[in-house]
Parts: structure tokens; sequence; C-alpha cells
């Protein structure tokens, strides 16, 4: 029976399938390497989407959707022809539609653990770090994201530092890309409690399915969670820095427009964007 339970959990753990939505960067080819590489380490199988719309004016007749998903499918082909795709298995898909609803369905359909997203995705400004797309992406889903900085190389993480304001735990699945991270490359983490202005009694109690998987645990304070990861990353060193997606959470300032500058917030790590912990 122990045995059973054991592979049981390890079951439910196992990243299986992964989602990359492209644009039209000039990173897009090393971004979907490093995918591809990510997915190798997992075994996962790899899903790459490109989502367009067509906005057509009263009276227009000439119909070019299927020429729109013919150069998105030739595209996607071409990107995949120019990488090393290592034995890992890819799918191409071109979806039309709206892009928040059309990655919700796809990762629902497909089962998607992890979604890897570029800073910019069609941005060409230097002083932007999340794009309008990948900033939508992350502000308006509620899908595990990783967000590759733009021309990174995949290595395998050994360090993460895990940085919130509240420890409260009410949806213990939102720790499965983190957790399947952790266990895949036998990484450490590293938990930085950050007490804000929005502090509330009990907010640094850690349960134990947080604290059977962090290492260290530091607490500090500072004005944002973000000014606290500033004063404890270099210390830290982390591969990936790991925030959660909550009401008041690590993007909330910068998520009043899709786009967030560099001067808010960059990273020069991967950074993996958990799904909410409550």
């Amino acid at each position: 029976m122990f045995i059973f339970a054991v592979n049981l959990v390890f079951k439910i753990l196992i990243m299986k399938n992964i989602l990359v939505p492209v644009g039209s960067s000039k990173n897009a080819k090393s971004h979907l390497q490093y995918a591809v590489d990510f997915a190798k380490a997992f075994g996962a199988k790899l899903f790459i989407v490109q989502v367009y719309n067509v906005y057509t004016k009263a009276g227009t007749m000439i119909k070019i959707d299927h020429i729109l998903e013919r150069e998105s499918k030739e595209y996607l082909n071409n990107l995949v022809s120019k990488i090393d795709t290592k034995g890992v298995e890819v799918v191409i898909k071109v979806l039309k539609g709206d892009l928040i609803d059309m990655l919700e369905l796809s990762c629902k359909a497909a089962d998607i653990d992890l979604i890897l997203i570029e800073p910019r995705t069609t941005s060409v400004k230097d002083e932007v770090f999340l794009g309008k797309t990948s900033g939508k992406i992350i502000k308006q889903t509620q899908i595990p994201a990783l967000i590759v900085p733009e021309d990174y190389t995949f290595k395998p993480i050994t360090r993460v530092l895990l940085a919130v304001k509240s420890a409260i735990l009410k949806k213990e699945s939102a720790l499965k890309p983190l957790i399947n991270i952790k266990e895949q490359f036998k990484a450490v983490v590293n938990l930085l409690l950050v007490k804000t202005t929005y502090y509330n009694e009990g907010d640094f109690e850690v349960k134990k399915a947080l604290k059977d998987i962090v290492t260290n645990i530091t607490k500090t304070e500072n004005a944002t969670t973000f000014q606290g990861v500033l004063e404890h990353f270099k210390s830290n060193d982390p591969d990936m820095l790991c925030v959660v997606r909550r009401r008041r959470g690590f993007f909330t300032k910068k998520w009043e427009k899709n786009t967030i500058l560099k001067k808010d917030f960059h990273s020069s790590r991967p950074v993996l964007v958990l799904s909410g912990l409550k």
C-alpha cells in the first residue's frame, strides 16, 4: 500500500505537457530551444501555438483566415526546423480567436502543466521587460507560467528563491510546478517572507506542505515584495525566482497596464509565476 501511494504521488507530480505561445520576436528561436531543453529534462510533450485574430470592417469581402492560418503554420514549421528537438514530441497548433480565451482552452484541453513565455513577443522597446502580450498572459490567466529571459540558455535549476508576502496555503496544487522543478533537479528552495504594509497576523505561519519543500526561511520587511527580492537576490544567487499571482501579489501595481517596464521589474533569471496559493 505504501509503495502504491508513493507511486501515485509521483505520477501526480510529473510535468507532462508544456505549452509555448510564439509571437514574432527576434528571440523566438532561442526561446523555443530553451523550451525544448526544458521539456527534455522532464520527458514532457511540447505544444507550440500561435494565436491570430481577424478584425474585419463592414462590407469587407476578402476572407483572409486561411491565409493567416497558412502563414502561421509555415512560420512555426520553419522555426521548429531550425532548432534541435532532441527527441521531444512537438505538437504545432495555429488557433483563431482571443489570445487569452484560446490559451485557456488549449491548456484545459491538453492538460497543460506549465506555459513558457518570452518577456517580449512583439515589442522591440529596450525599456520593456514584459511586453503587452506577455504581460496580458501573466495578468489575465491563472496558468502557471515560466518567464524565460531573452537569449537564455537552459541549465539545470539548483537554487530557487520563493518570495511571498503571505505563506497562507489554501491550494496545495498551486505548488505543483515548483515541486516538479525541485524534484527533477534536486533543487534547494529558499523561502523569503516579505512583511509589507499589507501584512496580516498569521501570514508568516509556514504550514507543512510548504515547509517540506523549503530549505531555508528568511524574513524581511520591505515596502514591496519586489524590494525584498532586490535586497536578498544576490545573497541567494538563485537560478530561478518564484513568485505568486494574487490580488495584492508580486506584480499588483505593475499589472495596472499589461506592459511591464524594466525600471519596475527585471530579472536575468527565469521567473516562475505560480497560480496563487490562496
